[in-house]
């Protein structure tokens, strides 16, 4: 392996791992808040965070994206221009606050959802510079820093927040508790460039530099706008039409399906070099890389929709309590949007590496478009179920924008996809009949066991994944040497 492909795959290691630390506490903490506060205080402080979220994107701009690319090529001038990016943050930062006091007095919210808005509000704020921070480091190829400053973060986070719960503190300690992360993370990081790097801060405002910035940034800033609404809209709507506890009674299918990103996020992460090597280098490669790594994401999104559908009912009441059995259906529909979420990754990160970024863009967009129009049709009919919709129609759109797209790129191997899902689908209905059949004996923890043991036995007796699938993949991110086409496209 080269020194290179070693520096990739060790980052790599670094940040899934941080991400899958990250992932299991935060969904560990917001499942003993759920439990301890109730749907409808779990609903203020979700709508506290979406709502700065939303926000959150008017202070970066895209411009931490364009710091992590220009910093990697101009290593001598990324000191410069995080001075010139801070500057900016800053005034931004003090506009998007603005912009949030203002959205937040008008909607006329009661005084605990305002004064927990605030709080969240220095949250953004800090998270926004952070982000910077590490952007620099991403520069210079060194995630570990980053990780562990996830890591540390979710566990100060998770300490301060259990703690202020088990003694009655009022509900806003929970922003306090993300404020308390953010601080060691921006603190962490900041000193980090001081003493690693030897960065010296000034304010700085180069108008050349900064036009340039803004320029290469407007694809990424119009992204992550339509991002940010398309996934925190709903909940808004939902807050402000129906009101808080609709909003927690959605919330657990909301962060229990999101908490499976992380997969296709660092999936996607790894693959991204090598796809935009092989559109310069070798077009071949490229489609095999797309078909494989579509098909390793549909064995592993459907079993988990259908079997997560099945159980639904048993995880909310096990996890949630009574309370939350209004999100029980609400679970059901929006699990299944793991299968577009997943396939998507590699969908729009080959767009992204082959230079449609602009393409991708413009889908997001449409999306957030028709999130928006179906949130505001179907939330005041179906409450947190028509939210539940919505996400899955919206995130599905996404997908076929993006994958019909992929052709102008790269041929891809339909038939291939086709009886790859073929298998997968009639692999996860065989499981799920036995789940089902075992539902009301066992606990929900020993049934996914069981229906993963299950579901990869038949598949294994259909065909429908062999070593060299997985072995085609590991090689084209982490070593020149490729596999034959015959060697590695078996049905």
């Amino acid at each position: 392996m080269s020194p290179q492909a070693q520096s990739i795959a060790k980052n790599t290691t670094w940040l899934t791992g941080a991400y899958i630390f990250q992932k299991i506490f935060a969904f560990i903490y917001f499942t003993l808040v759920a439990r301890f506060i109730g749907a409808n205080d779990i609903g203020v402080y979700t709508f506290a965070i979406s709502l700065t979220t939303i926000f959150s994107v008017f202070i970066d701009m895209g411009l931490s994206s364009v710091l992590i690319r220009e910093a990697a090529k101009f290593k001598d001038k990324a000191n410069e221009y995080l001075n010139n990016i801070i500057t900016v943050k800053i005034v931004l930062a003090i506009l998007s606050y603005l912009g949030v006091a203002v959205v937040i007095n008008l909607l006329g919210k009661p005084q605990l959802s305002q004064v927990m808005v605030y709080l969240a509000g220095l949250v953004m704020i800090l998270d926004s510079f952070t982000l910077a921070f590490f952007a620099v480091f991403r520069a210079y190829q060194n995630l570990k820093y980053e990780a562990i400053g996830i890591a540390i973060n979710q566990i100060v986070i998770l300490g301060v927040g259990l703690a202020g719960i088990y003694l009655k503190f009022p509900l806003y300690i929970l922003v306090l508790a993300l404020l308390a992360g953010s601080t060691f993370n921006f603190l962490y990081s900041l000193i980090l460039l001081k003493v690693k790097l030897k960065f010296n801060f000034k304010l700085l405002w180069d108008k050349s530099i900064l036009r340039t910035l803004f320029k290469i940034a407007l694809p990424f800033a119009l992204a992550g706008i339509f991002v940010r609404v398309y996934s925190y809209i709903d909940q808004i709507l939902l807050s402000v039409l129906i009101g808080d506890q609709a909003l927690g009674w959605y919330s657990v299918p909301y962060k229990i399906t999101y908490a499976f990103q992380f997969v296709p996020a660092a999936f996607s992460a790894a693959i991204y070099p090598a796809m935009s090597d092989c559109f310069l280098n070798n077009k071949e490669k490229l489609r095999l890389i797309f078909d494989k790594s579509m098909y390793l994401l549909i064995i592993l999104s459907v079993p988990s929709a259908i079997g997560i559908a099945c159980l639904a009912d048993k995880i909310i009441l096990s996890l949630y309590t009574a309370e939350f059995i209004p999100s029980i259906l609400a679970m059901q529909i929006f699990i299944f949007a793991i299968v577009p979420m997943f396939l998507n990754y590699p969908a729009g990160a080959i767009l992204n590496a082959c230079d449609k970024q602009g393409r991708n863009t413009l889908n997001m967009g449409i999306t957030m478009i028709l999130n928006v129009i179906l949130n505001i049709i179907l939330i005041p009919l179906y409450q947190h179920i028509g939210a539940a919709f919505a996400a899955l129609v919206s995130l599905t759109l996404l997908f076929i924008l993006n994958l019909v797209q992929v052709p102008k790129i790269t041929g891809f191997d339909y038939k291939y996809l086709l009886i790859k899902s073929v298998k997968s689908v009639l692999a996860a209905l065989m499981m799920a009949s036995v789940i089902l059949s075992l539902k009301a004996q066992l606990n929900f923890l020993i049934l996914i066991i069981i229906g993963a043991v299950i579901y990869l036995g038949i598949m294994y007796l259909l065909k429908g994944f062999t070593k060299n699938d997985v072995l085609f993949l590991w090689q084209s991110v982490f070593k020149k040497a490729v596999p034959s086409e015959e060697e590695t496209l078996m049905t």
